[in-house]
């Protein structure tokens, strides 16, 4: 690893360096063999991201990405993209990927894009904003398509300004939908 990507990770994930040597020196082997360049900041990402758990435990997670047509090297992509990617429990993961795919018709690999997705709350944000998008899509305000990050990463106000506000007049009953399908999540 590049001294430069030893100190990010130093910075950002300092319980890192708290590993036992051999289980360290371990991930590190496993994530060169699965072609992660060290010099690149990604690898950094990698090397933590299975650091927090037993071996059986991520097998076990990626076994449930796989069962959603993902492949190790996909897996592990988003991993460098977004370290928490493995943290979600198995069945959070399942139930999301589920919602993903067999309810909105996207395909498994969104979550290699946007690997932030998985540690998203379905019943809070997802499948509430996902339903005003299915408004707005349904009634020909939106593209299908659109940016997911604006959809589900961005914070409350941002999403209540871009999606439900700025559609008042066209769809009224948006905000009071939303704000139904939260409550029902409490």
């Amino acid at each position: 690893m590049s001294e430069s990507n030893i100190l990010a990770l130093f910075t950002n994930q300092p319980s890192a360096f708290t590993t036992n040597a051999d289980r360290f020196k371990e991930i590190v082997e496993e994530i060169k063999k699965m072609g992660f360049n060290a010099q690149r900041m990604n690898f950094a990402l990698a090397v933590n991201a299975p650091r927090g758990m037993c071996k059986s435990t991520w097998e076990k997670k990626v076994e449930v990405y796989k069962k959603w047509s993902l492949s190790e090297d996909q897996i592990l992509v988003a991993c460098g993209k977004h370290t928490r990617f493995m943290v979600a429990l198995e069945d959070k993961i399942m139930g999301i990927m589920d919602f993903f795919v067999n309810k909105m018709g996207w395909e498994s690999s969104i979550v290699v894009r946007r690997p932030m997705l998985v540690c998203l709350s379905l019943e809070r944000r997802i499948i509430p904003r996902c339903l005003v998008y299915q408004i707005l899509l349904s009634k020909g305000l939106i593209k299908k398509g659109f940016g997911l990050k604006q959809l589900l990463e961005s914070p409350e106000s941002y999403f209540l300004n871009k999606f439900v506000e700025k559609y008042e007049e066209e769809a009224p009953e948006l905000l009071k939908l939303y704000q139904e399908k939260l409550n029902l999540s409490k």
